[in-house]
């Protein structure tokens, strides 16, 4: 069933396309489905991600027949396995199962993003560690007109009638989900969407938040704090208590006090907590690896 496809792809500038992890509840795709239409979502294709395990590969093949042209006339269904260089991946056992897992979900996602497409994200079907990875795709892939949503229903039960549309009298919820996305440039989207390999795409989300923390420290350091300020905090990142610092600095106790509830006071507003109480612990995370980087180590 691997890229299988049913139905004609309309040509449509504001595509849009579902991506839903699978379990053994097929109803989960088509309820989904069903209540993006209904709030006038211009989906045009599903995407069905699910693994090699006997009752999935016969919701698989639930889910399926609804794409017959009759129920969807105008929707395009694919279903992805999980799968790599050792095949379809059945359950997710051991790290390589993982990765397979995180590699499908990223590749179909960075392929809807190539395509100009806004990607629906349902992650309410199959194991939970699904739901998880495709949480982590998105906040790597998605824009701000991209979507993950959660289905609840109320009264079914997993292994009860599979029901694939709801009745008048069912209760059934699409709740979005928020996602705290790791970036908002349309480049750095672009970039990470180039990398084959999710993996690479994370070590570099992740090696460009260490520069940009690193860029917004040192603004803070060398333009925020005063001289002064700048002397006792670094000392205080070194570890030393206000005496040790007071007598490092030749100030008294009092002076270096002082210095540092200022200092706590701009930090505070540089991160947008002005309200927040001092904290050194808070000041040290923040500053202590600009410090660190001046290799000075507090002699």
């Amino acid at each position: 069933m691997n890229a299988e496809r049913t139905n004609m792809k309309p040509s449509r500038r504001n595509a849009q396309t579902l991506i839903a992890t699978l379990g053994s509840e097929p109803q989960v795709v088509t309820l989904a489905l069903d209540q993006l239409l209904a709030r006038g979502y211009a989906i045009d294709q599903v995407v069905v991600v699910y693994t090699a395990d006997d009752a999935v590969l016969k919701a698989m093949a639930r889910v399926a027949s609804e794409f017959d042209g009759a129920v969807y006339p105008r929707v395009t269904l694919r279903t992805t396995p999980v799968m790599d260089a050792r095949g379809a991946v059945q359950d997710f056992r051991v790290d390589a199962d993982m990765r397979a897992l995180q590699q499908t979900l990223y590749r179909e996602v960075r392929e809807a993003k190539r395509n100009q497409r806004a990607v629906h994200l349902c992650v309410s079907g199959g194991r939970k560690v699904m739901g998880v990875m495709a949480m982590v795709v998105a906040q790597l892939l998605f824009d701000a007109n991209d979507c993950v949503w959660h289905l609840m229903s109320e009264g079914w039960q997993p292994g009860s009638e599979k029901r694939m549309h709801a009745r008048a009298q069912d209760q059934i919820w699409l709740v979005p989900v928020p996602v705290l996305r790791w970036t908002d440039s349309a480049g750095l989207l672009a970039v990470f969407g180039e990398l084959d390999d999710p993996a690479d795409a994370l070590r570099r989300r992740e090696e460009l938040a260490r520069a940009d923390d690193l860029r917004r420290t040192r603004e803070f350091v060398e333009r925020v704090l005063t001289r002064a300020e700048r002397a006792v905090v670094e000392l205080t990142c070194y570890g030393l208590d206000n005496a040790a610092i007071a007598r490092r600095l030749h100030k008294s106790e009092a002076t270096v006090a002082n210095q540092l509830t200022s200092a706590y006071s701009k930090l505070n507003e540089f991160l947008g907590f002005p309200e927040r109480a001092p904290d050194r612990a808070v000041l040290i995370a923040t500053v202590g690896l600009y410090f660190a980087l001046l290799g000075k180590g507090g002699e």
